[in-house]
């Protein structure tokens, strides 16, 4: 247990000493300095273009053609794996770079001050800027870090173009893509995405449980 502190009262010409907790003096400044550690930490990372973005994940069809989570060592910052493969990060990614938005470096530089807030499922003790970003978790503590968490809904007409998505596809495997402006006659939109055969624009909204939905700044 702490000690007290003792601090004097004068009452009626006689003083009376009271016992003040410590952390009641040390409280004010622990909230300041988190609340200030919380704002700095939730910085923008910068707007985007909606209609920009989309196309640039649809120009990924028909070029990005496999699917390969092999560890790679990569640049930094701005690498890449062959463009011809990559995996469902990969996507997102390589989308938001046509706007100069890095999520390697992003994602690198706050894991950097902020590790212990990431998953820890890979064992690592240090971020590793090869493969960091282009971890699903990794991008779900990322984006919702930066304040872009939206509620999971079932109701295609809470997800807006542009949005991302994460999923659950069982057994310890999780999937990201980007809403499209293109919908099915339900009107549930489709979403650009690589799961396995390259970057396709499909109908998977629904398909899987959905465990993350964001919006950057636009």
């Amino acid at each position: 247990m702490l000690p007290s502190i003792g601090r004097g009262i004068k009452r009626s010409g006689s003083t009376k000493r009271t016992m003040v907790n410590p952390l009641r003096l040390i409280y004010p400044t622990l909230a300041w300095l988190l609340l200030l550690t919380s704002v700095a930490s939730l910085a923008d990372i910068g707007t985007i273009e909606v209609d920009r973005f989309i196309q640039s994940a649809r120009d990924q069809i028909g070029i990005t053609l496999g699917y390969d989570p092999t560890y790679r060592v990569i640049a930094y910052p701005n690498g890449d794996v062959p463009i011809a493969t990559g995996v469902c990060t990969d996507v997102v990614t390589r989308a938001l770079r046509e706007q100069k938005i890095d999520l390697q470096k992003l994602v690198h530089d706050d894991m950097r001050g902020n590790f212990a807030r990431y998953p820890t499922r890979w064992g690592l003790k240090r971020p590793d800027k090869n493969i960091d970003h282009r971890r699903v978790p990794n991008l779900m503590t990322f984006l919702a870090r930066k304040q872009a968490e939206l509620p999971i809904t079932l109701r295609a007409a809470d997800y807006s173009p542009g949005d991302i998505v994460t999923w659950d596809l069982g057994g310890g495997i999780t999937h990201i893509g980007i809403v499209s402006k293109r919908k099915i006659r339900l009107g549930i939109p489709l979403v650009i995405h690589n799961i396995g055969r390259g970057t396709q624009e499909e109908n998977i909204l629904f398909r899987y449980k959905i465990i993350g939905h964001y919006r950057l700044k636009s």
